[in-house]
């Protein structure tokens, strides 16, 4: 790891289990020397790196929300499509960046949590609302980018 990555304790924390970029976020962490937290519920293959851990959680429903968020805070860097996740993580003062490259910010996870929340009740009520638009090679390139800049931008915090 390199030595400002160290001291700055910059930590990425993946919400793995239906992550499509983990292995860019690996890219990112090897060049720039961070350590990086993979949680997920069940059991995931991932690198064998010194600089890459694995968290697996209990099955409980948000047990790796939870994980996250409780460890989540001005050093991190949360990888989650999960809102509610999402604004939990901002409130901690993370960076949080959704697999598309899209950051979760103050200004944006309020109206991003009443979306998912109406979108919720349509569908509870029988309304066919469609699924999110599939992933796209795009999202993943906008991923990378939005991960480089947290990282620098964090960085040159210290």
């Amino acid at each position: 790891m390199s030595e400002p990555a160290e001291r700055a304790g910059i930590t990425i924390y993946v919400d793995a289990d239906a992550c499509p970029v983990k292995d860019e976020v690996y890219r990112v962490a090897a060049r720039y020397g961070l350590h990086v937290t993979v949680v997920a519920n069940s059991f995931l293959q991932i690198p064998r790196e010194p600089w890459i851990e694995r968290v697996i959680v209990g099955d409980g429903l948000d047990a790796a929300d939870d994980w996250i968020a409780e460890r989540a805070g001005p050093r991190a860097i949360v990888v989650t499509a999960d809102v509610p996740l999402a604004s939990r993580c901002v409130r901690a003062g993370a960076s949080v960046l959704a697999p598309n490259g899209k950051a979760f910010t103050d200004a944006s996870v309020g109206m991003a949590l009443a979306t998912r929340n109406l979108m919720q009740e349509l569908r509870e009520a029988g309304a066919i609302t469609g699924g999110p638009k599939p992933f796209s090679a795009r999202d993943r390139s906008a991923f990378l980018g939005a991960l480089d800049r947290a990282v620098v931008r964090l960085r040159r915090a210290v």
